[in-house]
């Protein structure tokens, strides 16, 4: 099944609240991606509980539509729809696509993380609107899951498959033109810009790159 729903952003910024000496602290830093440009967010923060996760999806549900961003929840289709998020992003161990669009309908746009061939040609199937691809290159955050994939790998899914594709793994400026030489739709990613020095202008910088 292929999607038709049009993904406008090409910079998909991830949180990551252990970055942080708080969760105030890491909405200031989001904040200034989106006055750097990012239009596009996601939640990730699994290990909260309920509660926890549904107050501060609220507050990103708040800022986001302050700069006309995006906000999407990482698996939890229940927080996504009571603070009115523009989306969900499921694992692929989570709930499948298919499933989420029962619950969902067209209401949310659905992400999907995927990390091989085979992972995206399934959420391409599926019905995801767009899919994460990686780790493309080494990084940190994405050591759970593997070696990375590499470039001829991205390349394969991205010219493949008819939906927009984000490579997410030790995404850099001075890599982001190599990624879309590859096919790659835009970028994900996490500390590159939250633990930048200056988050503004780095994100600006990631979004003339992107250009």
């Amino acid at each position: 099944m292929t999607s038709n729903r049009s993904i406008d952003f090409r910079l998909y910024l991830i949180t990551d609240r252990k970055l942080f000496a708080s969760p105030d602290n890491m909405l200031k830093a989001i904040e200034e991606a989106l006055k750097g440009g990012a239009r596009a967010v996601q939640l990730r923060e699994k290990d909260l509980d309920i509660r926890a996760l549904l107050e501060l999806a609220y507050r990103m549900r708040e800022l986001t539509a302050r700069y006309r961003a995006k906000l999407f929840i990482n698996d939890r289709l229940d927080v996504a729809l009571s603070v009115e998020a523009d989306g969900v992003h499921l694992g692929v161990t989570g709930i499948p696509v298919e499933a989420a669009r029962k619950v969902l309908g067209n209401r949310l746009v659905i992400g999907v993380s995927t990390h091989s061939v085979g992972e995206a040609k399934k959420a391409h199937e599926d019905g995801a609107d767009f899919i994460t691809l990686g780790p493309v290159l080494a990084t940190p955050s994405k050591v759970q899951y593997g070696k990375p994939v590499g470039t001829e790998v991205l390349r394969q899914v991205a010219t493949g498959l008819a939906l927009p594709v984000f490579a997410i793994g030790g995404m850099t400026i001075s890599r982001v033109r190599d990624m879309m030489r590859q096919g790659a739709f835009g970028i994900a990613l996490i500390s590159a810009v939250l633990t930048a020095e200056d988050i503004r202008k780095t994100t600006e910088e990631f979004m003339r790159a992107l250009s």
